[in-house]
């Protein structure tokens, strides 16, 4: 039914405009009682062999949203309704920004896939701890806080930038994600280099402990699946020695093989995500594994479509999985699937939970 909807509706819209169309029906459907807690019962039925602890945290499954979808933190219970097991709002910068100019978000349907060049438009860290810190629970989840460079802050004052944002959200944060992985903000990417990335990840950490002291925010760096092979063993390496809580793989891409949309479409400039995003995300993913085995949690995120695509992540070394292209083609019953389908997964497998299969097939290649 969703299908035929989007073909009718959304695929006609602009791609941003049927984004916030969505967005407000979710946000309007979670304020009335009766039907959030129809929807959440028929949405997003709950696993017991799927409970998932990471992080040191407690969540009912492995798999959530992806930051980019709720950059403001305006629908995280409309979120969980539907079935994410956490929410990663964000990216959210020092100041606020209105992004790039429109048109920014493309979706290329042949492909499964979209591009935006949306630019970290975000109300600025400062407006989003206040609502962050006004929030009243409905659905218990788990939230992830995305943070990431104020556009208009030159490259030299960035670790200043991103320490603002942490000072204001950490204290709302279950996890703070360091974006530099981004490829639509100028000069971004220059700060995954580790040299860069050491005094900015040690600063960031500083600044979180500082700001609370009643609990170790964990920490998570986002990286993308364009660095070369030495760059990802780098990062991964560096993540060891700072003691960093876990790896996110992987943001967008601005690689644009093997497209088969319209090439006006796939020539937009921006990070594509979806579909053809999948086996670099899941290349990187293994290879982050075979570096850091347990010592580094790993959130595999890129070209996640189904419970299959999950299940092969869990495998390959993710305890948490992320989506977000995915639910704009399939819809509100796209975690409902997503449990289902991983629930039977790990029924038929060889193993008890799902923390044992974390890596499985890591570890069977390196044996």
């Amino acid at each position: 039914m969703y299908k035929l909807f989007f073909e009718l509706v959304f695929r006609r819209m602009d791609a941003e405009k049927a984004h916030h169309l969505a967005f407000r029906w979710i946000r309007l459907a979670v304020r009335a009682p009766v039907l959030r807690t129809f929807l959440a019962a028929a949405l997003a039925p709950r696993y017991e062999s799927l409970r998932t602890e990471a992080l040191g945290l407690r969540m009912h499954g492995p798999f959530g949203l992806a930051a980019g979808f709720d950059k403001n933190a305006v629908a995280i219970d409309g979120m969980a309704m539907l079935g994410f097991g956490h929410v990663e709002i964000g990216t959210v910068t020092g100041q606020a920004q209105p992004g790039n100019p429109k048109k920014r978000l493309f979706r290329l349907v042949a492909d499964r896939a979209l591009i935006n060049r949306m630019g970290f438009n975000n109300d600025g860290s400062a407006a989003v701890a206040a609502r962050l810190a006004a929030r009243r629970q409905v659905f218990r989840t788990t939230v992830g806080v995305n943070i990431g460079k104020t556009k208009a802050v030159a490259e030299q004052d960035a670790i200043a930038d991103y320490v603002t944002s942490t000072e204001r959200l950490a204290a709302h944060a279950d996890y703070l994600v360091v974006n530099v992985s981004s490829p639509n903000t100028p000069g971004l990417r220059d700060l995954q280099a580790t040299a860069v990335l050491r005094p900015l990840l040690t600063a960031v950490r500083e600044a979180a402990d500082r700001t609370v002291t009643t609990r170790r925010v964990p920490l998570l760096v986002k990286i993308a699946p364009d660095l070369a092979d030495e760059d990802v063993d780098a990062v991964a390496d560096l993540a060891v020695e700072l003691g960093l809580d876990g790896i996110i793989a992987t943001n967008t891409t601005i690689g644009r093989d093997g497209l088969r949309s319209d090439p006006a479409l796939t020539a937009e400039t921006g990070g594509l995500s979806g579909a053809p995003l999948k086996a670099r995300s899941l290349e990187v993913l293994s290879r982050l594994y075979g570096r850091v085995g347990d010592r580094v949690t790993l959130v595999g995120v890129g070209g996640v479509e189904d419970a299959e695509d999950a299940w092969q992540r869990i495998l390959a070394g993710a305890t948490l999985v992320q989506g977000y292209t995915a639910f704009i083609y399939r819809g509100p019953f796209w975690m409902r699937g997503m449990h289902k389908g991983l629930a039977a997964r790990l029924a038929a497998s060889p193993y008890a939970t799902l923390a044992d299969a974390v890596g499985a097939q890591s570890r069977k290649v390196t044996a």
